[in-house]
């Protein structure tokens, strides 16, 4: 049995490794204690904990070297973030595909796969994508896909394509990417009902070192932002909001196989009963809380996006959500999109096969889950 992982320990096994000792603040402790707490209870085999504990002390280290960094530059937490633009919505929506549109714009700015993963010192915008650390990284690319075709069916990234704030925000120990290593019921708990403030601040300023020598108005990506909208516009009051739509049936059998692999990749199982009640619980959470932001704050605003519309009209689609963002849709926008879309074309990976039936789910009870949703948009049914 492996051993448990132990939160000091990774602490220190982090600060060796980077060589650094100070934290901004100690906001990411209760979030880290209450993972491990709920993570050991799995008794997964000790190659899949000691991937946990790299995933872990990754985090830890990123926070160390962004304290350390914006330390060294005072400056740049006195660098506004304007208008930014985020991308939310039930998972397996269409974020990814939206985010990556807008991203293919050259005037906006988008945090990067790979500058997420290694952020300092932060790239410039001449080097953005020609980083010595985004080719290795490509190079990487290449070799795991050669190696497993089948990812690419279910997570398609890159490098250099722009990636979810999840990924930064998880050095904040409050994120649904640390929920999915297995059955935390826990942390599930708390996590869907913390105060996400210190969350928001760290991606504040994580953004603010990444921008520091490549600038720009952000483009951000991440479903479980629709959790947290409150939160998110106390810290960025002028962001601009989009909520992608799509049939729940399709994105909450896609959702449960997306989880099923997270959770067999850190715990090396799946517990099928546990993802057929955690995460259509989560899916019709995202929209209601959603819903429950625009009855409050009203519903312009949110600005919606159609997954259908985006599949079958998606230059058009992108001209429309410019309009209601009140950017300018010029021919570099367009043409960076076109170019995208181009080299992407749907099903290029192959295709994400999954059914509802094997999780115990059936068409008509996923419906009545998200009745209040199907009642008040107008979605497009897909098979």
């Amino acid at each position: 049995m492996a051993q448990p992982l132990v939160a000091d320990q990774l602490i220190e096994q982090a600060q060796r490794a980077t060589g650094l000792e100070r934290f901004d603040s100690d906001s990411y402790r209760e979030g880290l204690d209450i993972l491990l707490a709920d993570y050991n209870k799995q008794n997964a085999p000790e190659p899949l904990v000691e991937r946990m504990a790299n995933t872990v002390v990754g985090a830890i280290a990123n926070r160390l070297k962004t304290t350390a960094y914006l330390e060294s530059r005072p400056e740049l937490l006195k660098r506004p973030i304007e208008r930014p633009v985020f991308v939310f919505g039930v998972p397996r929506t269409g974020t990814t595909l939206l985010s990556n549109l807008l991203a293919a714009d050259p005037a906006r700015r988008s945090p990067l796969t790979w500058e997420i993963d290694d952020p300092v010192p932060p790239a410039t915008t001449e080097t953005l994508l020609t980083d010595p650390r985004a080719i290795a990284r490509l190079e990487q690319e290449k070799a795991m896909l050669a190696a497993n075709p089948e990812m690419g069916k279910y997570y398609r990234n890159s490098a250099i394509y722009p990636n979810e704030c999840m990924f930064f925000m998880i050095s904040d120990f409050k994120g649904l990417l640390w929920e999915g290593k297995g059955k935390l019921p826990n942390y599930r708990d708390w996590i869907f009902s913390t105060d996400m403030t210190s969350t928001y601040e760290y991606h504040k300023r994580f953004l603010q070192l990444l921008q520091a020598d490549a600038p720009g108005v952000w483009n951000l990506k991440m479903p479980s932002h629709a959790l947290w909208l409150e939160t998110l516009l106390k810290i960025y009051p002028d962001a601009r909001l989009v909520w992608t739509h799509r049939d729940p049936l399709t994105a909450t059998g896609s959702f449960c196989s997306l989880m099923s692999l997270s959770n067999r990749s850190a715990v090396g199982h799946v517990d099928k009963e546990w993802v057929a009640q955690d995460y259509p619980w989560q899916a019709v959470e995202h929209a209601n809380r959603i819903m429950d932001f625009r009855d409050k704050f009203g519903e312009d605003r949110v600005i919606d996006v159609h997954y259908a519309d985006l599949m079958r009209q998606p230059i058009a689609t992108m001209r429309k959500l410019y309009g209601a963002l009140g950017d300018d849709f010029n021919g570099a926008a367009e043409g960076g999109m076109q170019t995208w879309l181009d080299d992407n074309p749907q099903g290029k990976f192959g295709s994400h096969d999954y059914k509802l039936g094997e999780y115990g789910l059936t068409p008509d009870g996923v419906r009545g889950m998200f009745e209040r949703y199907l009642s008040r948009y107008d979605v497009e049914a897909e098979g």
